[in-house]
């Protein structure tokens, strides 16, 4: 892996954090190493919490957030999730100067960018101290054009049809 880019996963339909995955899953197979952060799914239970542990010591997930922010059942002060959000950045920037990672994921920081739990010049931070060999993936809808314009990569999910319409909840090893 001689030099690493910077992609992002977007847009509103399904998808962003699977395709995350797909690629570590891919990247394992090659001997790399994966670093995923999570930036808002931290207290809720998601499969990858449990089958990221199978991958070890090749896949690493730290789970940052708080859960999703305003709604369902948070009552969590905004201030508490930016606060948590700035931790999060701080252990990004932590991994990927480390230089022990091939790929870092930042899992739903688009999100966090666009909740204004994050600054986009934090998120440009990271991108710009990248080495070159890594890999770093940012996933979540909302993507600043700043950070399009930084991307090597980018690629957009559009829902085209989705089983909520129907009344079908999320369902668990689907969608979490």
């Amino acid at each position: 892996m001689d030099e690493g880019l910077v992609i992002v996963y977007t847009g509103k339909g399904k998808g962003k954090t699977t395709a995350a995955l797909g690629m570590a899953l891919r990247a394992i197979g090659h001997d790399y190493t994966i670093c995923m952060i999570q930036f808002i799914k931290g207290s809720w239970h998601y499969g990858e919490m449990s089958s990221s542990k199978r991958l070890e010591p090749e896949f690493e997930l730290t789970a940052v957030g708080k859960g999703f922010v305003g709604i369902l059942d948070d009552k969590t002060p905004k201030e508490v999730h930016q606060k948590i959000a700035k931790e999060a950045i701080e252990i990004a920037r932590q991994k990927i100067l480390s230089e022990k990672y091939n790929i870092i994921i930042l899992d739903e920081i688009n999100y966090a960018v666009n909740l204004e739990l994050v600054d986009v010049d934090n998120v440009l931070d990271l991108i710009r101290i990248k080495p070159q060999k890594v890999t770093l993936v940012l996933t979540g809808n909302h993507v600043k054009q700043q950070i399009v314009d930084a991307a090597d990569l980018v690629t957009e999910m559009r829902e085209i049809k989705h089983p909520f319409q129907k009344g079908i909840r999320a369902k668990k090893g689907i969608d979490f």
